[in-house]
């Protein structure tokens, strides 16, 4: 699933068409049984915000197209008119710019996952003490890994940055958060912003230290990076057992 930076840079590409009038086709028929084109054709596009995992199309008027890629969505942006093949499932065409969303799994025209969501970690700058008080109220029972994960408590972390976020901290995914201090979880968002940053600006190496390093040597200890499905959702943790101390999970590879 595409994270926070992935999305970010969607909406740099996206700030092409701010301030246009637009333009809306719905190809994809699972589109147009979720969103009315005519609720937005012709008007100004005045905002792209990335907030997390989520883009918010902001149309004068109030009006609000949310769009969320889950595993298979993507937006490209390039010249009005240009020739594609397939069906996409929404286009925004303005003078000279259009962007077009294939694979598109979420759209709405209403802003209320924006509640739900806690403060966005690619934020400038992060709030992270807005993060910290939704930690602070959060189960305390949940491992700390899946607490990162949690989109309602912080904003844009998905499998990936967890992995090398936690890895970079020397943090266990498997502690219980009620069991991480308040400057831990500082020192972990703060890695998160600092790396999620890096690589949205173009200025992270290129590679991983945990994240599907199964059985390879950890690049700073030399253990072994173990993996584990964590969570109701069993989402995939990675962590070196000897860099990242913490509980050893049932039957961890």
């Amino acid at each position: 699933m595409p994270e926070g930076d992935t999305i970010h840079r969607a909406a740099r590409r996206l700030q092409s068409l701010v301030g246009e009038r637009v333009y809306v086709e719905v190809p994809h028929p699972r589109a147009r049984a979720a969103i009315d084109p005519a609720e937005l054709d012709g008007r100004v596009l005045e905002a792209v915000e990335p907030v997390g995992k989520n883009l918010f199309f902001r149309f004068e008027g109030g009006r609000v197209l949310h769009s969320h890629l889950r595993m298979s969505g993507r937006w490209s942006v390039r010249p009005a008119g240009t020739a594609r093949t397939g069906t996409p499932w929404l286009v925004l065409r303005g003078a000279t710019h259009e962007a077009v969303l294939w694979n598109g799994p979420v759209l709405e025209l209403h802003a209320r996952a924006r509640a739900r969501l806690g403060s966005d970690i690619l934020a400038s700058p992060p709030d992270f003490d807005a993060m910290l008080a939704r930690l602070a109220r959060a189960d305390p029972t949940r491992t700390f890994g899946e607490s990162l994960l949690d989109q309602s408590l912080v904003a844009g972390v998905g499998n990936m940055w967890l992995a090398e976020t936690l890895w970079e901290a020397r943090l266990s995914p498997w502690r219980r958060l009620g069991e991480v201090s308040e400057d831990e979880r500082r020192l972990a968002l703060e890695t998160a912003a600092r790396l999620m940053r890096a690589s949205l600006e173009g200025t992270r190496p290129p590679g991983h230290y945990a994240y599907r390093r199964v059985g390879r040597p950890c690049l700073r200890c030399g253990a072994r990076i173990r993996s584990h499905g964590q969570g109701d959702a069993n989402r995939m943790a990675y962590w070196c057992p000897q860099c990242q101390p913490g509980p050893d999970p049932v039957s961890a590879r």
